[in-house]
């Protein structure tokens, strides 16, 4: 019998299907897997460094681009989070004529000057949900700017799509949560990056000039994780790449975070598999993370 199209692309340098699988919670009314890949690495972005984030950017062809998700899709991560500019739109658009079937969960793309029409395009493009970007909302918060965020909100539910909101910073929860916004999820980062250099340096008793990944965060954000009653979508549960020393690391990792999660929350883990294969190992963390807890 002979292959289609999407099944011979799926075959091809197919990982292992995980017996069980990935999870799967109800994302209003689509089915998407507790471990959802991210979209940093394919985008250049490593929070490491600038010859990381280089190197990423090489590797990442659009071919490449397909393989990861052809993977993703084969061991059970059936949703992909990131940008929604115009070069990743253009590559889910490729994917998706080619057969594949991931479903799509957007980031507004902050360097767009008309962010709604971003809004637009993307839920256009398909998108199950569109978030503010974290960095933005976080510097509007500082900025004390924070309306314009709850404006964009309500552009993306006049686009039909599921409401979400980034951020690095606890105390942005709650806020929206006292003020009762209307959205439907957190995209919450377990690190607060948006520290100004002073304030990091004071807290780390040394000079930073970079971003501080503070371990403290951690705990602060997971408690709000446990707190709302928003679907969260967790992410930097790795701290881009620090937690990663090790497979203790890595399920400690994943472990902590699942202490806090509740049954409808997933993580975000971007992947960059160019020395070692990652979307099994993750798969495998999740999933035996999640089948060690009550239901």
């Amino acid at each position: 019998m002979s292959l289609s199209r999407r099944e011979a692309l799926l075959t091809m340098a197919a990982p292992a299907v995980l017996p069980g699988g990935v999870p799967e919670v109800d994302f209003g009314g689509h089915k998407v897997s507790r471990l959802i890949v991210g979209g940093n690495p394919v985008s250049g972005n490593s929070h490491v460094s600038n010859a990381l984030d280089r190197e990423m950017a090489d590797y990442y062809t659009a071919d490449n681009v397909k393989k990861l998700l052809r993977n993703c899709e084969l061991a059970g991560i059936n949703t992909w989070q990131s940008r929604g500019d115009r070069h990743i739109m253009r590559l889910l658009r490729e994917y998706r004529n080619e057969g594949g079937r991931i479903q799509w969960i957007g980031q507004t793309a902050s360097e767009l000057a008309d962010v709604p029409r971003n809004i637009n395009d993307m839920a256009a493009m398909g998108a199950i949900g569109i978030y503010h970007h974290g960095s933005r909302t976080d510097k509007a918060w500082v900025a004390g700017q924070i309306g314009q965020v709850h404006d964009m909100l309500k552009v993306m539910r006049q686009a039909g799509v599921r409401v979400g909101l980034g951020t690095h910073i606890p105390e942005v929860v709650d806020y929206v949560e006292d003020k009762g916004w209307d959205l439907d999820f957190y995209m919450t980062c377990v690190y607060n990056l948006t520290r100004a250099p002073e304030e990091s340096s004071r807290i780390a008793g040394r000079t930073i000039t970079g971003e501080f990944f503070h371990e403290p965060d951690r705990a602060r954000m997971l408690e709000r994780v446990r707190r709302t009653s928003k679907q969260c979508l967790i992410f930097k549960i790795y701290g881009a790449t620090r937690q990663c020393g090790s497979a203790e690391a890595r399920k400690a990792a994943v472990d902590l975070v699942f202490d806090s999660a509740k049954p409808g929350d997933a993580v975000v883990v971007g992947m960059f598999p160019k020395r070692s294969e990652q979307v099994e190992e993750n798969c495998r963390l999740v999933a035996d993370s999640i089948a060690r807890r009550p239901v």
